[in-house]
């Protein structure tokens, strides 16, 4: 992923707060930040570091940006997608959220066999693997879906019943 060039602002629009809040509150209307990512969006903008630092306290005090919320959404969209636990962890610690947040909204999700189950049908037919080389491909998509081997493993035998 390339980052664009930081773009250079007149001084006083780069220590201006409410054109700092303003950048802000159009990047949260489109779709939820984590804070980090928020941050180096801003600064990249040309703001000064330390006003864009307030400006996010002042936004996450009022609930506009919410760091538990992002991880709650981000985890939720991304299991529905097929992707398992430690690929949604690694996506979420890149951003440098709390690893207590990302551990307990990847808790509640209900059943990851069950997700990788669907995953591996979603790609392969309801029709499980008949040879080892079947075995192998479906088992490096779930690895690479993010499905730890005990998930593999159950999608692939197909037990529903061992499960409970």
């Amino acid at each position: 992923m390339r980052r664009p060039a930081k773009r250079e602002r007149a001084p006083a629009e780069a220590a201006d707060p409410r054109a700092i809040r303003q950048t802000a509150l159009k990047h949260l209307a489109r779709r939820d930040h984590a804070t980090g990512e928020l941050q180096r969006k801003l600064r990249d903008q040309g703001f000064a570091a330390e006003i864009v630092d307030s400006v996010l306290a002042e936004l996450t005090s009022k609930h506009f940006l919410d760091d538990e919320r992002y991880v709650e959404h981000f985890v939720s969209y991304h299991a529905a997608r097929g992707q398992g636990p430690a690929r949604i962890r690694a996506e979420l610690r890149q951003l440098g959220l709390a690893e207590e947040s990302v551990d307990r909204q990847l808790d509640a999700v209900a059943d990851w066999r069950a997700q990788a189950r669907t995953a591996r049908r979603k790609k392969f037919g309801a029709e499980l693997p008949r040879d080892f080389r079947q075995r192998a491909k479906q088992a490096r998509f779930l690895e690479y879906r993010g499905f730890s081997t005990e998930h593999i493993r159950a999608a692939l035998e197909g037990d529903v019943e061992s499960d409970e």
